[in-house]
């Protein structure tokens, strides 16, 4: 992974700009409320492709994405396109890595992620794509060292550890664990942003 010098800011409005430029869609339905077909009643998600360096972050992102549609209950998966009305395919475009703050003699205490898909979805019966996106993005930051964790923070929370256990981890094991559940809630974050633009059409 690339790794340079940029600001918090100007990482989140490059994600910022990147989703305005990237959240465009082929197809815009004609009913209003739901963007899916009336007819449309399963889903088959093909196993998105992975243009990143990161080995399977492509698989973490399917699970997400297959929760998401469940979680839902308007569509049903199903395990093959054969048979199914719709069919969602995808790719990680990007995933990147950035020192973002640094301690008095120019160590990261906190890196930034940035997290690219694409993603189209194909109505089986018509054989066209009914929605796509090129650039959906999710950015977010991680500490690498115990003093820059903030423990009472809601994404912290969310993980297993707790402010006494990240105080006695090496930086490595702070940077693996952080990295790994700030992966987790964009994964998730993307999917639900994924699904909610796809079943409204935009």
């Amino acid at each position: 992974m690339r790794q340079g010098k940029l600001t918090d800011l100007s990482v989140r409005l490059l994600a910022a700009a990147a989703m305005l430029a990237g959240a465009g869609c082929g197809y815009h339905f004609a009913a209003e409320g739901s963007g899916l077909p009336d007819n449309a009643q399963t889903i088959y998600v093909q196993e998105f492709s992975n243009s990143s360096t990161n080995t399977g972050l492509n698989n973490q992102l399917l699970r997400y994405v297959k929760e998401e549609i469940e979680e839902h209950k308007r569509l049903t998966l199903v395990d093959s396109s054969q048979g199914a009305d719709l069919t969602l395919s995808g790719s990680i475009e990007l995933e990147n890595t950035l020192p973002t703050t640094f301690n008095s003699v120019s160590e990261p205490t906190e890196y930034s992620e940035m997290i690219t898909i694409s993603a189209a979805l194909r109505d089986n019966h018509t054989n066209k794509i009914i929605w796509s996106t090129d650039h959906m993005t999710d950015v977010d930051n991680y500490p690498v060292v115990s003093q820059a964790a903030i423990t009472t923070s809601p994404n912290f929370l969310q993980g297993n550890l707790r402010g006494q256990d990240i105080a006695q981890m090496p930086d490595l094991q702070v940077a693996a664990s952080e990295q790994h559940l700030t992966q987790g809630q964009m994964l998730d974050q993307i999917a639900k942003n994924l699904y909610s633009s796809m079943s409204d059409g935009f």
